[in-house]
């Protein structure tokens, strides 16, 4: 199968082209190393991929390298995971994050349909729920009133991506990530930010109170990534992929430092504007249609982070 993968040197990304290649996948990848995080560290994630792999550094913007990947590639199927990400940055940000999220997606969009690609598999968010209160969230929830201009991108992307489906015909499977973690995760999420606060013996400042999240082992969002991948459909379908397990944030703080052997020292801050007090996700129907079956609990995956975090070499 010929797979382009956007995104590849990101964290989900580079662990989802490393399976591919691993059962013999021809990929192709675009990603424009943005500096959200030091490049260093995406380089790092590209490793075990750069020899085996097809890799253009742009951006999705640029259509005329996009068109030009998509002219001579030939793809069975698009994994579009590339995105501005996080929620506090985009309320800083809200226009640029349209951009990038939003026109990104529709100028990839129109190349996939131009160029004959029937297949697209979507990056999408729990930020698209909103702060709810009905758990656990299900896909046909309405998902109409995201609370930050990231969550917000991820459902107009999704809103963009029905409607070429509808207009053009294009297969569209949309994933929604629930708190995706493990090796290689992003620097300033909360489990890779409180691991290396509690090893360095710095204080843990969590912002909120009685907030709880539904955190995903990378392993089995890959596993789910990759099924729909492999799924031949000619839908728009919305799949929920999470651990369908909330864990209380001093949970994930207690948690965290045992697997170190230390202590944490929690100072508490006010809840930030764009955050939300829970996700939990119903993952029913991807289970029914994606054979998904999230395996990984919060004490083991924390587990490995922690092994893969004391493996690296010291950050600066």
């Amino acid at each position: 199968m010929r797979v382009l993968v956007t995104g590849i040197a990101g964290f989900i990304g580079s662990h989802l082209a490393e399976r591919l290649l691993a059962r013999g996948d021809h990929i192709v990848g675009l990603d424009n190393f943005d500096p959200f995080y030091a490049r260093r560290l995406k380089e790092g994630n590209l490793a075990g991929i750069r020899p085996h792999a097809e890799l253009h550094e742009g951006d999705l913007l640029d259509a005329s390298l996009c068109d030009r990947i998509l002219r001579e590639g030939e793809f069975d199927v698009i994994v579009h995971l590339a995105a501005l990400a996080g929620v506090r940055p985009s309320i800083a940000q809200p226009a640029r994050y349209q951009r990038v999220n939003v026109e990104g997606t529709a100028i990839l969009a129109d190349l996939a349909v131009r160029h004959g690609v029937r297949r697209m598999v979507f990056a999408s968010s729990s930020s698209v729920y909103g702060d709810t209160t009905s758990v656990p969230f299900r896909e046909s929830d309405r998902a109409d009133a995201p609370v930050s201009p990231y969550g917000a991108s991820k459902r107009s992307g999704e809103l963009l991506l029905r409607s070429m489906h509808l207009v053009h015909g294009l297969a569209v499977t949309s994933l929604r990530f629930f708190t995706v973690y493990g090796p290689r995760q992003r620097p300033e999420m909360a489990v890779h930010a409180f691991c290396r606060a509690i090893d360095r013996g710095e204080p843990v400042t969590v912002f909120g109170t009685g907030t709880s999240r539904d955190y995903t082992y990378v392993d089995d969002v890959v596993a789910g990534t990759v099924a729909a991948v492999d799924r031949e459909n000619e839908t728009f379908s919305i799949y929920n992929l999470g651990n369908s397990h909330a864990v209380a944030l001093p949970r994930l703080v207690s948690t965290i430092a045992e697997a170190l052997g230390k202590e944490a020292r929690v100072v508490q801050g006010e809840q930030q504007p764009g955050d939300v007090q829970q996700t939990f996700a119903s993952v029913d129907a991807a289970r029914a249609d994606l054979g998904y079956d999230p395996k990984v609990p919060i004490e083991e995956g924390v587990a490995r982070f922690v092994a893969w975090y004391r493996e690296r070499k010291p950050e600066p």
